[in-house]
């Protein structure tokens, strides 16, 4: 049995290892990255089973790709490689410590082309949690149509849905994109949502409000992340707050909310309160941005437990 099970996309990544305009930079760096990708590499550093559903081109980046998750202990088993469309790529321009832009060359890409027949449902039956992002519903009519045949079939098998919004309104109009998020998370075990996001859905930044909009039934977990302010959650339609981690140098915001996920799914496989799941997010969360790029902070799991157990301050581990 899988410890986790998510679809999505992974593009190649290119970026500098510097702030600035891409159009004055002479070097990129080639790296991986997908929201769906980024967790289940979080998962695997951390010593659980995961495995990814996607498809790839065949091409170069395609097999970059693959080579990089497996790399890191995910089974790509089901991972296809297709002739008919590219791998998807981005540029990634950091142009200062608070500003951070994306380039998409996504369209028509392979991942693109998924749909219901790509699932294999005896992964799907055979894993403890369905980890799902509102970015694989915005690739296609047909990666919409999937997922949503996902979560029918996790909802069948009593399989716990944990969603997280990842709004890319570059991939959809907003319109689109409220109704099919809401719809996704009516039927969600654990939302985990920013702050910006949680807003646009509901049009509120009150955080009882957003969890009581949110959630349609009382077992829901609504977290609401909000930067270095403090977590909010909601369950059993009362609120709590846990703590961030403070004093972290800031390098690269992008993967941040993945590495949250991470560690949040860590807490519940390692059968955690929802508090100490959301404490071990925010740890992640941390580390991911003091390096560049979406996986290259994760920690592995001895680094983890020190991390955590000795509070040490984040920011001087680079």
């Amino acid at each position: 049995m899988k410890d986790v099970f998510s679809v999505g996309e992974t593009m190649v990544i290119f970026q500098a290892d510097h702030y600035g305009r891409l159009e004055d930079t002479s070097a990129l760096y080639q790296k991986i990255g997908g929201a769906e990708s980024n967790v289940l590499i979080g998962l695997a550093r951390l010593g659980h089973d995961v495995a990814f559903i996607s498809q790839v081109g065949n091409d170069p980046f395609g097999k970059k790709v693959i080579k990089t998750i497996r790399a890191e202990g995910v089974d790509v088993s089901n991972v296809k490689v297709i002739d008919d469309a590219p791998t998807g790529v981005l540029f990634k321009e950091l142009r200062t410590k608070n500003e951070t832009y994306i380039y998409y060359y996504r369209k028509n890409s392979a991942a693109s082309k998924m749909s219901v027949a790509t699932i294999p449902e005896n992964v799907i039956i055979q894993s403890k949690y369905i980890h799902i992002t509102g970015i694989t519903p915005a690739l296609s009519q047909s990666c919409r149509e999937m997922t949503f045949k996902i979560i029918e079939i996790a909802k069948k098998h009593n399989i716990p849905i944990i969603f997280d919004p990842n709004i890319r309104f570059k991939l959809w109009d907003e319109k689109e994109a409220k109704e099919v998020i809401l719809r996704i998370a009516e039927q969600s075990d654990y939302i985990l949502t920013g702050i910006s996001e949680a807003e646009f859905l509901v049009g509120t930044k009150n955080e009882k409000e957003i969890c009581r909009l949110l959630s349609k039934k009382e077992s829901q977990v609504v977290v609401i992340k909000k930067g270095a302010e403090p977590t909010i959650y909601s369950l059993n339609g009362q609120l709590y707050e846990v703590p961030t981690v403070v004093g972290t140098e800031i390098l690269d915001p992008v993967g941040a909310g993945d590495a949250f996920a991470a560690g949040f799914i860590h807490g519940l496989l390692t059968n955690q309160t929802i508090d100490t799941s959301i404490a071990y997010g925010n740890v992640l969360g941390a580390c991911v941005i003091q390096q560049y790029g979406d996986i290259e902070g994760l920690p592995t799991l001895e680094e983890f437990e020190r991390l955590y157990q000795s509070n040490e301050q984040l920011d001087v581990l680079r």
